[in-house]
């Protein structure tokens, strides 16, 4: 059995001079959650596997802001760092790798410009090149979209851009298996109907993905503690769970997490740096 990833998100709001990580709910109702190196020195000790930043201010002018918290992040953090969030060209891909990152997740613009994301892979490696996708359940039967059947009634599932903020009428199934055929070698799917309500991840649309490709799919959205984490491992083949606020603001800790999975069987990675 694969080991499964336990990885916190720090959502990057930049437009302070040294950024600080917020949170919200259905990406809006923001609110403080701490330093971003601090934060990530902490979950690092903790023993997550991964670490992910999203820029959520996303604009060029503080795209150096990103730079100087990755190259704090490094100086104490061991373990794979992946940054998102306003990464619109192999340039730009190229300065957030060399500030530390080791992978790099986009979605405006791998959806406006699909290409890019074979340029990255062919670049940096498939392995390096992650494809973000924020998707909503939509009610309606539309001719040409996948249609999942959930426990609230039929839907299919719509991307958004832009933060969440626009959406494109893009079926977040049919765009995945894309996303893996132009290179992608992994997948971060976000629920933004259960985003930071701490109700549970969206089972049937991480299940629709995670079972329709080949490479890795990273869950998130709606983590409310350990045991979200897994009924999302038991019940799809997601092979990571994402979460931020519970780690935020204290409700567990990652250690806790992987005890309460490694109890029930799920296959984590139970090493710790030496200094905890």
């Amino acid at each position: 059995m694969l080991t499964k990833r336990i990885i916190p998100c720090l959502d990057c709001d930049l437009a302070v001079p040294d950024g600080r990580v917020v949170k919200g709910v259905e990406f809006e109702q923001i609110r403080y959650a701490g330093v971003p190196w601090d934060l990530a020195r902490r979950y690092y000790l903790e023993g997550a596997d991964e670490i992910v930043f999203l820029d959520i201010t996303a604009s060029h002018e503080r795209r150096e802001t990103m730079v100087h918290v990755l190259e704090r992040t490094c100086e104490e953090v061991f373990i794979p760092l992946t940054v998102g969030g306003g990464i619109r060209s192999l340039e730009d891909a190229r300065r957030v790798f060399n500030a530390g990152a080791d992978k790099i997740a986009i979605n405006t613009a791998a959806i406006q410009n699909p290409p890019l994301i074979t340029e990255i892979s062919r670049h940096f490696g498939s392995q390096a090149c992650v494809v973000a996708i924020d998707a909503k359940r939509r009610y309606v039967n539309l001719e040409g979209k996948t249609i999942v059947e959930t426990p609230e009634g039929p839907c299919w599932f719509e991307c958004s851009i832009y933060g969440g903020r626009k959406f494109v009428g893009l079926d977040a199934i049919q765009w995945a298996v894309e996303a893996e055929r132009r290179g992608a070698g992994e997948i971060l799917l976000t629920s933004m109907d259960r985003d930071g309500t701490t109700q549970g991840y969206d089972i049937s649309l991480t299940k629709a993905i995670s079972e329709r490709v080949s490479i890795p799919v990273i869950a998130s959205g709606g983590c409310g503690g350990p045991q979200h984490m897994y009924e999302v491992f038991r019940e799809t083949r997601a092979s990571a769970a994402l979460a931020a606020s519970i780690f935020h603001y204290g409700t567990y800790s990652i250690r806790q997490v992987k005890e309460y999975l490694a109890e029930r069987g799920i296959e984590v990675r139970m090493d710790y740096p030496s200094s905890v």
